[in-house]
């Protein structure tokens, strides 16, 4: 189903993660010139931009020229075992496909797992040429620790059941790790958000009432920058 109005982020506005932005941009830009480039699991702190980096990047890229036409498609973790039948259909089109995946975990008990690593390296028919897949992530292996755990402890070869089970974050060429940022970067990203919306608030009283939302959310990240500054335009009587 085509997504007529995208819910993104101007690229420029996300502060605080500059070392991961340019790698992902580099490698879809590679991507869109057909050239080499890897599936791409961006893990880590929840609220950092993970899956906001992947949808400014591609419309970033989509809007320059000197590229092939590139389509954002996102999947959800519940139709991961339909990956197959999605690659048959859109192996043979002229474009760049990104398939996209938010907050790709699995439980214990959960087997797709399994098919999505046939479909990420391996298999017979492989990874199409014009498929590209990103995925975030709380966990860095896709899998709560607990369930590792639990393999290294009642398998009859821990070894080869514990890495069954982290071989799937080793299809990803690219693990791009996103952490808590400090006050700093926090407050530079309540004020890009600002900037970019206008907000007639000067810095002191920006500054007072972004350390005060952070204590009182017990924590920092873009979302709680954003959440902050929807709250003032609110206030100041601006639609955002």
């Amino acid at each position: 189903m085509p997504v007529s109005n995208v819910s993104r982020v101007p690229l420029a506005m996300l502060k605080g993660i500059d070392a991961v932005q340019d790698i992902l941009l580099r490698n879809t830009e590679q991507f869109a010139r057909k050239h080499g480039a890897n599936n791409a699991l961006l893990w880590g702190a929840r609220g950092m931009g993970k899956g906001s980096l992947v949808k400014a990047i591609h419309a970033d890229i989509a809007s320059r020229n000197g590229f092939a036409r590139l389509i954002l498609i996102e999947i959800a973790r519940e139709d991961i075992e339909s990956l197959p039948t999605l690659m048959r259909a859109i192996a043979p089109q002229q474009a760049q496909f990104i398939v996209f995946c938010d907050d790709l975990s699995f439980d214990t008990g959960e087997a797709s797992y399994k098919s999505l690593k046939t479909i990420l390296d391996g298999g017979l028919e492989g990874r199409p040429d014009n498929v590209l897949f990103y995925a975030t992530s709380d966990r860095r292996h896709l899998m709560p620790r607990d369930m590792i755990e639990n393999e290294r402890s009642t398998a009859i070869n821990p070894g080869e059941a514990v890495e069954e089970k982290v071989s799937l974050s080793d299809r990803f060429g690219l693990w791009l790790g996103f952490h808590n940022c400090d006050q700093d970067t926090f407050l530079t990203m309540v004020s890009a958000y600002a900037k970019h919306y206008d907000l007639p608030i000067d810095d002191d009283t920006l500054r007072a009432r972004a350390i005060e939302w952070s204590v009182t959310r017990g924590a920092r990240s873009g979302r709680v920058a954003i959440q902050l500054v929807r709250t003032l335009a609110g206030e100041l009587g601006k639609r955002i």
